[in-house]
């Protein structure tokens, strides 16, 4: 018999062209296996008209599809990792991580605009991209925009904002990049944990043996030292903190990882930005001990 896969997807035309991404690689490695797309509405796609912050933040968008995977009626989901919960239950790991797309946010003015106009506020709900894009642009004022990237562009184009920011992985996934007006380079906008990978999440001991060779080593391991950074400082998806890490030394003796950190302590109102390098080999540990220092030095 045919075995039969079922990937949970949230509806956006993003979520689903990233769930077909791995939909493809299943079917191309594995013809013998069918493999669906199962879609569904999160509570954070219905609950448009309140910050994250306020109704529980971005676990709201993994509800949904936790459950599907729970009950057996998906047998993983596809996620960007940016928007995976820090803290995951132990029978939903995650099982592979994507080779990382563009890093970098993306500043997308109004259809046909050439710069920006400070009349009007920067649509983001982001305190991450918020706090960075104030350092360069400090005249700059902000506004709340919440829904997928489609309906966020329609509320720009509307003359609601003067701009908003968005990860310029999923505007290329899209095929949106003509919509980009300008780069951030990662010295100037720090990205969020995760921002550029897939994570695929499975239920622990199934058999996922058909998605050998997907996972990449690389993205894995910056995915692992950029959580372990923002789990140890107590953050999650909304926190305004950000973590990026790559390889920093490549040769045939040596692989070594850089860390590259900013941390906003809304407590005290006190930012800082950090850096450190270290082995590949315990990449969380890296992620911790840059933790650990910034703790030491703000809170």
């Amino acid at each position: 018999m045919t075995r039969k896969i079922i990937i949970g997807s949230r509806e956006s035309r993003l979520a689903v062209i990233q769930s077909e991404m791995v939909r493809q690689y299943i079917q191309r490695s594995h013809p013998e296996l069918t493999v669906e797309i199962l879609t569904m509405k999160t509570t954070g796609d219905k609950i448009l008209n309140q910050s994250l912050e306020k109704i529980g933040g971005k676990g709201l968008f993994v509800k949904e599809l936790d459950a599907a995977l729970l009950d057996g009626r998906s047998d993983l989901s596809v996620h960007s990792l940016k928007d995976v919960p820090m803290e995951l239950p132990q029978e939903l790991p995650l099982i592979a991580f994507s080779a990382r797309e563009d890093v970098r946010d993306a500043l997308i003015l109004p259809d046909g605009a050439k710069k920006l106009d400070f009349s009007k506020p920067v649509g983001c709900s982001s305190r991450r991209r918020m706090l960075q894009f104030a350092q360069l642009y400090p005249q700059a004022a902000f506004a709340p925009i919440r829904g997928n990237v489609q309906t966020r562009l329609k509320k720009l184009d509307g003359g609601e904002y003067c701009a908003t920011i968005l990860a310029a992985a999923g505007l290329k996934r899209l095929g949106l990049e003509d919509r980009i007006s300008r780069y951030f380079t990662t010295e100037e906008m720090i990205p969020s944990a995760g921002q550029g990978i897939l994570a695929v999440q499975g239920r622990a001991g199934e058999d996922y043996g058909f998605l050998e060779g997907y996972s990449d080593a690389e993205a894995e391991a910056c995915a692992q030292a950029e959580r372990a950074f923002v789990r140890a400082l107590g953050g999650n998806c909304t926190t305004p903190v950000a973590a990026y890490a790559r390889p920093d030394v490549k040769d045939s003796r040596l692989l070594r990882l850089r860390l590259d950190v900013f941390y906003f302590d809304e407590a005290t109102g006190k930012s800082c930005r950090d850096r450190t390098t270290g082995s590949m080999d315990n990449p969380a540990a890296l992620g911790e001990a840059l933790a650990g220092k910034i703790k030491r030095h703000l809170l």
